[in-house]
């Protein structure tokens, strides 16, 4: 998954602006816009507004969630990718696991967590 910060990179690469320049733009120093960059530092909520809005991209491309541009991942699929822990009872009965094509149960995914908390317990 491409970070945030490559993709900010790569955008402001690709309509030819300095680091100075693209700052300029959204209202930050050039210096926050290099620790964006290099992921050393998370922007802000507003400023990843305003940069997604600057280059015409959904906000879920700039984190990486997708590949495409354009597109706004549904609150679900986002959920999913943002965080995913199987023992929440909530995410069990929202999203279908499968085994082989066959869906699990509850019970068979409760199981299914049991074991791997056996198995990391054993290491």
């Amino acid at each position: 998954m491409t970070k945030y910060g490559d993709r900010i990179s790569q955008l402001r690469e690709k309509h030819f602006m300095t680091q100075e320049e693209l700052a300029a733009k959204l209202g930050i120093s050039r210096a926050s816009l290099s620790h964006y960059e290099n992921s050393r530092r998370e922007p802000h909520y507003d400023t990843i507004n305003k940069i997604a809005s600057f280059f015409k991209v959904s906000t879920d491309y700039l984190l990486g969630r997708t590949d495409n541009a354009e597109q706004t991942l549904d609150n679900n699929v986002r959920d999913f990718v943002d965080y995913l822990e199987l023992s929440d009872e909530s995410i069990l009965e929202k999203f279908a696991l499968t085994v082989d094509g066959n869906k699990l149960t509850i019970e068979e995914a409760k199981r299914f967590i049991a074991f791997i908390r056996a198995e990391r317990s054993l290491k």
